[in-house]
């Protein structure tokens, strides 16, 4: 799909309605007016790519509404460098926000078809400093850890604890926690056994299952 004039009118609409929604680092915005959703999703969906709502992806998946990818985006605090270790790929829109802010992004995703169709995707888009793998989400990266930052894009009804063994010192994650409702919650890691958790509201999120789609 191209990325035309109209798509990038559309997309400054999307931001101002982003900040309107008390979205204010600038950083982010800018990172979602220049990633193209619209190439995230399937033709179907191009009318309605810059609306903010969740649409539906391959694997009966969704890709997140732009405010819930901006709002998880900012409680993390992404900074230029930072090592993030995002669970949950997806259609890799989320992966693509953070290169765009300059982190360097090691998604993993149990769903064989979406890894393939995002890594490809941002190959196709040029987005540089994302690393994909196949596998399963609650068990992490621990070959890559520790990482300075954990986002998960899926709910999990409890916060696995492999994930927090490869936050480092000084880290934090930012994950939705709950059964058909969660809770957002902002763990940070104070020290080798203390971590201090935060909330902020409540969203709606695809579960986040153990394993690969190879162990089902």
């Amino acid at each position: 799909m191209k990325d035309t004039y109209r798509h990038r009118g559309m997309r400054r609409k999307l931001v101002a309605h982003l900040r309107h929604r008390g979205i204010s680092d600038e950083r982010i915005l800018a990172a979602i007016e220049v990633i193209p959703r619209h190439c995230f999703l399937d033709s179907a969906f191009e009318e309605k790519a810059y609306e903010d709502i969740a649409l539906p992806i391959a694997c009966h998946q969704t890709i997140s509404q732009p405010y819930t990818v901006a709002f998880q985006t900012q409680l993390i605090e992404v900074q230029p460098g930072d090592k993030v270790l995002e669970v949950g790929t997806g259609s890799g829109y989320q992966a693509a926000v953070l290169a765009a802010m300059g982190a360097q992004v090691y998604t993993i995703e149990r769903h064989k078809q979406l890894y393939a169709q995002a890594k490809k995707r941002l190959e196709q888009l040029g987005i540089k400093g994302v690393y994909f793998f196949y596998g399963d989400g609650y068990k992490g990266l621990p070959q890559f850890a520790p990482f300075d930052k954990i986002l998960v894009t899926a709910g999990a009804e409890q916060i696995p604890r492999q994930l927090l063994k490869q936050l480092k010192v000084g880290g934090m994650m930012v994950i939705p926690v709950g059964k058909n409702v969660q809770e957002m919650q902002r763990i940070k890691r104070l020290d080798k056994e203390t971590f201090k958790k935060e909330t902020f509201g409540h969203f709606r999120f695809v579960p986040m299952l153990p394993g690969s789609e190879e162990d089902e």
